[in-house]
């Protein structure tokens, strides 16, 4: 009987509960899954917390990838035994999932099902960001808050290969060292990267900041923009931004402000499978390098979102069915 991690109501860790479910069936449209990895993302616990309400009760998770072995009617482009991965379908945190056939991409045989789990949300966000948000040039400045989590490493790797000038942001030395080594000109800690910035932009600050930290680094953020600059706040892992006076992004000057969401950027099947074939050639030919943060068993996905939420990890989290 396949296995899910599902929960009654929201709440703490506690509300995880590990399942027998009834077996999923591929309705039309859909691909029955066999997991092999599933990647653990802050939108499931704030699923989870109820943050972002879900009908309930519900299977968390959005990511995964796996082995197809059921087709629905309608199904015309995959086939049974085809390798896939999806980032975005609910209730990815079970044995087998039932995908739509619009969220899946098929995996080049050259790459892992748990590398491909590992890119899927992570790797066609950092895509979206650095692609399709603000236009840039080389020689730009920017600056990625949590440079060491798992969109900051792909992200930095993915400016700086568009020479980018990229700044980050951790919380740790040792964070600090991978940050660089994904390509960081200079990495600072949180209650110094205002002045880390200007300092290293000669006083004129970033292009734009990816903010995906949220309320605790926003405030801060915005004294980093250059004039005219852009704050993009792409999630919020320390609580959400509180509400803004929009006469503040005047007198810092002319700012602008998105909060981008990957569900509008990839809802075009067309513009999923070219983020995501952009994405795998990079992984395929190692131009982008996939970490893995750690590895859970399913089973233990409390475990996961506590180690997540306590920003013990760098790169992605995954849990194995």
């Amino acid at each position: 009987m396949p296995t899910a991690v599902r929960i009654h109501s929201p709440g703490s860790l506690e509300a995880l509960r590990v399942e027998d479910v009834p077996a999923p069936v591929a309705g039309i449209g859909q691909l029955l899954v066999e997991t092999a990895a599933i990647g653990v993302n802050f939108i499931d616990v704030y699923h989870r917390s109820g943050r972002y309400p879900l009908a309930l009760p519900a299977t968390l998770g959005v990511e995964g990838a796996g082995v197809v072995v059921a087709l629905g009617d309608g199904v015309t482009d995959l086939s049974v035994g085809d390798r896939v991965a999806w980032p975005w379908q609910f209730g990815s945190y079970a044995t087998q999932v039932a995908v739509d056939a619009t969220r899946a991409v098929r995996v080049p045989d050259a790459i892992d099902l748990r590398v491909a789990a590992a890119s899927a949300v992570q790797g066609i966000t950092a895509h979206f960001l650095s692609r399709s948000i603000v236009p840039l040039h080389a020689g730009d400045a920017v600056l990625v808050h949590a440079g060491a989590g798992g969109v900051g490493l792909l992200l930095t790797q993915m400016l700086s290969a568009m020479d980018i000038r990229v700044f980050a942001t951790v919380g740790r030395p040792d964070k600090a060292e991978l940050s660089r080594a994904a390509g960081a000109e200079d990495v600072f800690g949180y209650d110094d990267f205002v002045a880390g910035v200007r300092d290293a932009t000669g006083g004129s600050g970033a292009r734009v900041v990816f903010d995906g930290v949220g309320a605790s680094t926003f405030d801060d953020g915005l004294d980093a923009l250059a004039v005219r600059g852009a704050m993009v706040v792409f999630g919020a892992a320390s609580g959400p931004v509180p509400p803004l006076d929009l006469q503040v992004l005047n007198t810092k000057g002319s700012l602008m402000l998105t909060r981008p969401s990957l569900a509008h950027f990839i809802a075009d099947p067309a513009e999923l499978a070219w983020r995501a074939s952009e994405v795998f050639t990079a992984v395929a030919d190692r131009s982008l390098d996939i970490r893995i943060g750690a590895e859970f068993p399913l089973t233990e996905a409390a475990e996961a979102h506590r180690a997540l939420e306590g920003r013990q990890t760098t790169g992605k989290v995954l849990l194995i069915p």
